[in-house]
């Protein structure tokens, strides 16, 4: 994506976080910040030396220049950008860029090659457009936490930011797409991208099963509706794995590691339905049998047979697995504030053209007078416009 230029004038993570993916291959990205309100994801979650380690991850291949949009002169140094830009990731509530004077129409009287990403909670219309929205609604409204947790418990949400992140991913695909549309008619177009929805595609056909049959998918906890043995179990020596069968052959392999073949010439057990059926004795033949191996036996057995299983980690042992270090799935990235940062590569690898980081998160505003210097804003009229407060 060299060439590519992206402003991102988004906060928090789902419109940022869709700008650090295009930058990851190669988009130039230039993160407008107001001059004294930063981003709020500088001091979300824990800091090294006054320093939000979280923007290290999301701020990488960004520059960062400060500018307070809801002046005269921030319009019109914003149009200007826009005016040499392919793509505006923008996070504001419904009519805000429309009350600055820098809605759809203005930005393509300037740019008419632009692609407006617009991400918000609810979208830019319907009763709850101009809502405050986060993820966590999202997470509420598109049926996750109701399916979430254990049957006998609350739904449950997720410990971080999934609707945002999925949503991120989502804003990414569309913008590419709107660019490749923009390479057959030459001319951009808006994107609107309400949070609430990329989690409830992925969530499966929930509308289809509801619509069909009248189901409504109930909390399982770790099990699933559709297959059996899936579960968590805890092994001799106090660690945990999770063990999918959602192969038919692989189900019989896993009973047959187990010392439980007899259950294989059931007749429920043909089908996953029907082993999800008799999930509490399966479970327990499982369950019993990883109870009596360490962590390590269980995998080598299971791997021996050729059963579907995986330890279940935490963040330390993500970073000593063989398998991520051969991938170089987490990676390491120099950086002048707090020296070599280990933080995860970019999301996939391409063979001929392949992504990288540059830099991890720069300071509020370090590129301000660069950026500003390149459009051709002379260092006396940058100077004004700091005192004024617009930088």
């Amino acid at each position: 994506m060299a060439g590519l230029r992206v402003l991102d004038l988004a906060t928090l993570f789902a419109g940022p976080l869709a700008a650090t993916l295009l930058g990851d291959f190669g988009a130039e990205v230039v993160k407008v910040e107001h001059p004294r309100r930063p981003d709020p994801s500088r001091g979300h979650g824990p800091s090294k030396d006054g320093v939000g380690l979280w923007w290290k991850l999301l701020g990488r291949n960004k520059r960062t220049i400060t500018l307070d949009l809801s002046t005269p002169d921030g319009r019109e140094l914003l149009l200007r950008l826009a005016a040499g830009a392919d793509v505006v990731i923008e996070n504001f509530r419904p009519g805000t860029l429309e009350k600055w004077g820098m809605g759809p129409d203005e930005l393509h009287a300037v740019n008419p090659q632009l692609v407006l990403a617009r991400v918000t909670g609810f979208g830019q219309f319907g009763p709850y457009a101009g809502r405050p929205g986060f993820g966590t609604l999202a997470e509420a409204m598109s049926g996750f936490a109701a399916i979430t947790g254990e049957p006998d418990g609350p739904p449950t949400l997720p410990p971080f930011g999934l609707a945002d992140s999925i949503a991120a991913l989502t804003t990414a695909y569309a913008v590419m797409t709107a660019l490749a549309g923009r390479a057959h008619t030459g001319r951009g177009q808006v994107v609107d991208l309400a949070i609430i929805e990329p989690l409830l595609t992925v969530l499966g056909p929930q509308p289809l099963w509801y619509d069909q049959l009248g189901y409504v998918q109930p909390r399982t906890g770790n099990r699933s509706t559709n297959n059996a043995p899936r579960n968590t179990y805890r092994t001799a020596d106090g660690h945990w794995v999770a063990v999918s069968t959602s192969a038919q052959s692989i189900a019989e392999r896993v009973l047959r590691l187990v010392g439980r073949p007899e259950l294989i010439e059931a007749d429920w057990f043909a089908s996953g339905a029907g082993r999800a059926a008799h999930a509490d004795e399966l479970d327990e033949a499982v369950g019993s049998w990883i109870a009596r191996h360490d962590r390590a036996q269980v995998l080598a057995d299971f791997e021996a047979a050729q059963a579907a299983v995986a330890p279940v980690y935490d963040v330390r042992d993500v970073l000593a697995d063989p398998q991520y270090r051969a991938l170089e799935t987490v990676t390491e990235v120099p950086d002048p504030e707090l020296g070599t940062l280990r933080m995860q590569n970019v999301l996939f690898r391409l063979s001929a053209t392949p992504g990288g980081i540059r830099w991890a998160g720069r300071p509020h505003g370090a590129d301000t007078d660069t950026v500003l210097a390149e459009l051709g804003v002379p260092a006396d009229e940058i100077a004004r416009l700091r005192a004024a407060g617009t930088l």
